[in-house]
């Protein structure tokens, strides 16, 4: 069966393990992988009946359920995939005694660089502020693209940026820049990404779906038991970077399941009031409205 997925550049989602093995061909799928600049622009495609299935955070799900898309999240993928990282001149979180306000009074008057508007690195880089008060003071510059971000860095026009671990391993390597805050401080168990499907397909195609989420929990296995041959597998399907660099990735941030765990769950249910207090949601969603269970509970990946 025909299977149209949208994805990320985000080279430590499975859609990379999956876009180099055969396995997806071999259960009988036929994938059409879609690449797309951030969250948003998946939700987008989503509404206009492009995709089936989505990788994606679910911030940006959520603000699509509210404008009435008839998706859910189906299985999990990775937590705490956010991180921000700064020029040599300011200060780690950790520097500044883990006092947040103390942390943010350093960029007043710069511009923090974000993914697109929405995403969920946006929701969190934008909810530390205004946790701190500083949202007046503060401004988030977002990127339809998140990997114009470090060229925006290394040009000199960015000094401070939230973004996935390859954003810290970029930055280190690239940049002359430094992981700031590692990806447990900024929200723990945040649902970095999971996988979203219609639920067209969720109820006319569950093998389909099944047997993707066996296999996209396999490909985290993988990531997880194997770090150094899944770097290299991934640094070959992508062919514009090396093993090393896939391998420091994964380390940045290093929880892969496919599964839906209560903490991925409660984590995901604390971004509502935020979402909303942001003007990004207009109403309450349940746990009912963002997840549908029933796949990881038959393959006990809760």
């Amino acid at each position: 069966m025909k299977l149209r997925i949208g994805h990320l550049s985000t080279m430590y989602h499975t859609s990379f393990i999956l876009m180099g093995m055969d396995w997806l061909e071999k259960a009988g799928i036929e994938p059409e992988w879609k690449l797309f600049g951030g969250g948003p622009a998946i939700v987008r495609a989503f509404e206009n009946d492009e995709l089936d299935i989505g990788y994606i955070g679910l911030p940006p799900t959520m603000i699509g359920i509210d404008r009435g898309l008839d998706v859910r999240c189906i299985a999990g993928g990775h937590v705490e995939g956010t991180v921000m990282i700064a020029t040599p001149e300011f200060h780690t979180l950790e520097e500044c005694r883990n006092d947040q306000t103390l942390f943010l009074e350093q960029f007043k008057g710069h511009l923090i660089a974000c993914p697109p508007s929405g995403s969920i690195h946006d929701v969190i880089i934008r909810n530390f502020i205004k946790e701190a008060g500083l949202e007046n003071e503060i401004d988030v510059l977002n990127y339809e693209w998140a990997d114009m971000i470090p060229e925006a860095i290394a040009d000199g026009e960015i000094k401070v940026a939230v973004g996935t671990p390859s954003l810290a391993v970029v930055a280190k390597r690239y940049c002359d820049a430094k992981m700031v805050i590692p990806p447990e401080k900024l929200w723990p168990d945040n649902p970095s990404y999971g996988i979203v499907a219609t639920s067209e397909m969720i109820e006319n195609s569950p093998e389909t779906l099944l047997k993707f989420i066996q296999l996209h929990e396999k490909a985290c296995e993988f990531i997880s038991e194997n770090p150094e041959d899944a770097s290299r597998l991934v640094a070959g399907t992508i062919e514009i970077i090396d093993a090393d660099f896939v391998k420091e990735m994964y380390e940045v941030s290093p929880k892969y399941s496919a599964g839906i765990s209560e903490e991925y769950i409660s984590s995901t249910m604390r971004f509502v009031d935020v979402l909303k207090e942001l003007g990004y949601i207009s109403r309450r969603l349940e746990q009912k409205d963002i997840f549908d269970l029933r796949f990881v509970e038959e393959l006990e990946l809760q």
